[in-house]
């Protein structure tokens, strides 16, 4: 089959797509109304749209492309998979040899004592299964009343009914509500919410808030924790040091199960394969997809330690879905790694690109309109505000400053996403110093139009 290098115009792809087709976090009838950027192509960490346009992905997809577009080996491997075996479950006492190796790849690469995972299709599915995963563990060890999982405000784990409970994000739970037993604690989000604390000061306050739960709730009802490493789509919101080592000592001090949501910091985008090693976690359950296939194929799992696969397998567990460990998203899968650990991607994030894109990501801080800029690894964003040193809000509608500052980022060919009033990158782990340079040229260039515009609106005005 011929690549496909000629379609419809741009126009009539944009009318077809708003007649058929239901976007995401969307307001479909506006987005139809707009049109839809439809790409096309994508190579590297580049992309391009339906009218030639040449854009640098700063947001590796939707934060998944680790080893960039367009790696012919994985479309092989692909291939070979559907051709020797298209398609078998995992249920009624049968395996197969791609989740089987996958498997094992995932034990050699996880934290030690991390070597057993139960596969799913997405994050999403994978974090409805660590609901029952934990609740049936404390089931099997005698303690059913230990259903309450705390979980953090505007943390991310996925838009499912259960994955989007877990999340804290009050427009998901204002959709169809939440489930029963999931309660929030605060975000660690010293830059908007820490007033004059220090940072070190703000992280504990907020880390303490789950044991002051525990404690509310009563530890016997308490199931697990679940946070991730890094608050992805919360806004790249890089805890305080002092942070994780407090939750760690309050998990270990009541015997509570710790859940890292590893969905974005795993598979080398904090520098290290898992973002809990990045940050010294000790999870009994790690949460992955995106990176574990770079996003050629849908692949998510929870990646369970040894005591809690010991418990689970004791008994039967009621739970899986058709596409669980399927063999061709795991054959991709495992090609993936195959190719990040023999080109030592995640050796260049830490040794290469991060240290190249720290000193200029931090650099956008002498911007008027930038008042932070933080980097883990390639995980980066910038708080935008009218006043640096007070870190003050914008008077206009939380959003407002960040959607024009990335309208104007697409406009200028990057894709910079916008959370509120902060910007966010996520690009591949394969960018170059040179594709770096190019990123940071067009982000700084879009700063200044979105300011140029925010103040000819009036609006770089401090709440």
């Amino acid at each position: 089959m011929n690549k496909i290098t000629n379609h419809m115009p741009t126009a009539e792809l944009q009318a077809l797509d708003a007649a058929h087709h239901m976007h995401p976090f969307t307001a479909n009838t506006a987005l139809g109304k707009k049109g839809a950027r439809i790409m096309t192509q994508g190579k590297g960490v580049w992309l391009t749209d339906s009218e030639g346009h040449r854009i640098i992905d700063g947001m590796a997809g939707l934060w998944c492309v680790n080893i960039g577009y367009g790696r012919p080996e994985l479309g092989d491997a692909a291939k070979a998979q559907m051709d020797q075996l298209s398609y078998y479950n995992t249920f009624f006492q049968t395996s197969h040899v791609p989740a089987i190796a996958l498997a094992a790849k995932l034990a050699e690469l996880a934290p030690e004592g991390m070597d057993h995972t139960f596969f799913a299709g997405s994050g999403s599915e994978a974090n409805d299964s660590n609901i029952r995963l934990v609740r049936r563990y404390w089931d099997v060890k005698g303690q059913p009343e230990k259903r309450v999982i705390i979980a953090r405000t505007n943390g991310y784990h996925g838009s499912t009914i259960g994955g989007g409970s877990l999340g804290g994000m009050a427009g998901i739970h204002a959709h169809g509500g939440k489930l029963a037993g999931i309660v929030h604690i605060g975000e660690p989000n010293w830059w908007e919410q820490g007033g004059d604390m220090t940072p070190e000061a703000f992280g504990l306050m907020r880390a303490q808030e789950l044991e002051a739960m525990i404690l509310n709730l009563g530890v016997e009802n308490v199931a697990a924790f679940i946070g991730e490493p890094i608050q992805g789509a919360g806004g790249v919101i890089i805890p305080p040091s002092t942070y994780w080592p407090e939750i760690q000592r309050i998990v270990d001090k009541y015997g509570i199960l710790l859940i890292a949501d590893e969905v974005i910091t795993g598979f080398g985008r904090t520098g290290n394969w898992f973002g809990s090693q990045t940050f010294g976690i000790k999870p009994h359950i790690m949460t992955i997809a995106k990176g574990l296939s770079s996003g050629y194929q849908p692949i998510g799992g929870s990646i369970v330690c040894d005591e809690v696969a010991e418990v689970i397998g004791s008994d039967e567990f009621n739970h899986g879905y058709t596409y669980s460990g399927h063999p061709v998203a795991a054959a991709v899968a495992l090609e993936n790694l195959r190719i990040m650990q023999e080109e030592k991607i995640v050796e260049h994030v830490r040794d290469v690109a991060h240290p190249h894109l720290k000193a200029k990501w931090e650099a956008l801080t002498d911007h008027p309109m930038v008042g932070e800029a933080k980097l883990v690894g390639l995980m980066g964003s910038i708080a935008l505000t009218p006043n640096k040193a007070t870190r003050a809000k914008f008077a206009a509608d939380a959003g407002t400053v960040g959607y024009k500052t990335r309208e104007r980022c697409f406009a200028n060919d990057l894709i910079m996403r916008h959370v509120g009033d902060r910007m966010i990158i996520a690009p591949p782990l394969v960018i170059t110093p040179d594709e770096i340079d190019v990123l940071i040229t067009r982000a700084r260039k879009s700063l200044d139009e979105a300011y140029k515009i925010v103040k000819d609106e009036g609006l770089f005005v401090a709440r």
